[in-house]
């Protein structure tokens, strides 16, 4: 593999072709990285950090164990069954059953968000600490493989070179790792960030059900949109901080006049 690498160092195609699966492969971790945000923040504050730790790093793992079996990934495409003149492969299905798992994991969160009641769901008890954690990481584990499975197919697209795939993979995990904690934190810290993140995930599944069916969606129609949003969102924040500091000040001047009123004279 060392021989294969050495000419790959002065070729400038190689390395456009290293630039742009790493910026691909960081998109897409962008959706892994909302849903183990989303997930881990629902356990106890001293094991989310892990929890996101683990999740991130078995997505490495996941992603660098398929990039050994590039020929079975390949063969994932090839059709395995037909109904109504729609042929089926193996990624297919994954990517359906990975939309709907994330379509019912983010209707659940939504639902809990806009309803208060206590539950029984599993994640909701917070004493039982070691199951919420397995649970977690179970999830997480469905998810990675999806996403992975995705992330390499995308790759094996792009480029026959493994070396590339391989730094590819492993720069776009590094930056989830460094991303990890302050995205969480900024969701767990802003309650209409959290219903954000879980819209996007439920149209991140629409689109892994409509690919899953052979309708093809643009990712630069998805992450245009994620990113608009997020900006207004981000508008509304400022916003919002800003009528807060504006009401602070009017209620300190306030409570100034009522001393200055109630105050004896020659005070």
């Amino acid at each position: 593999m060392f021989d294969s690498i050495i000419p790959l160092l002065s070729d400038p195609a190689a390395w456009a072709a290293l630039v742009t699966l790493v910026v691909m492969e960081v998109v897409l971790g962008i959706d892994n990285l909302i849903f183990i945000s989303i997930l881990s923040n629902k356990l106890p504050p001293e094991h989310r950090q892990r929890v996101r730790r683990i999740g991130i790093s078995l997505a490495l793992i996941m992603r660098l164990a398929l990039l050994s079996m590039i020929a079975w990934i390949v063969s994932l495409t090839a059709p395995v069954f037909t109904v109504m003149d729609n042929a089926f492969s193996w990624k297919d299905m994954i990517l359906i059953a990975g939309g709907l798992f994330l379509l019912w994991k983010a209707t659940k969160e939504i639902h809990h968000s806009v309803d208060t009641k206590a539950s029984h769901e599993l994640l909701d008890k917070k004493d039982v600490v070691v199951s919420n954690v397995g649970s977690a990481i179970f999830q997480i584990i469905l998810l990675d493989l999806v996403f992975s499975i995705d992330s390499i197919l995308t790759a094996v697209g792009m480029t026959d070179h493994l070396p590339i795939m391989v730094v590819a993979v492993l720069v776009a995990v590094a930056v989830m790792l460094l991303a990890a904690d302050p995205l969480a934190n900024f969701i767990n810290d802003n309650p209409t960030v959290v219903m954000l993140a879980l819209g996007f995930l439920l149209m991140i599944g629409m689109v892994l059900i409509a690919e899953g069916f052979g309708a093809h969606v643009p990712k630069g129609y998805i992450y245009t949109a994620m990113a608009f949003s997020a900006a207004v969102e981000i508008l509304n924040m400022i916003s919002r901080k800003a009528q807060a500091k504006k009401a602070a000040a009017a209620e300190a001047h306030q409570a100034g006049l009522n001393k200055a009123e109630t105050a004896e004279p020659g005070v």
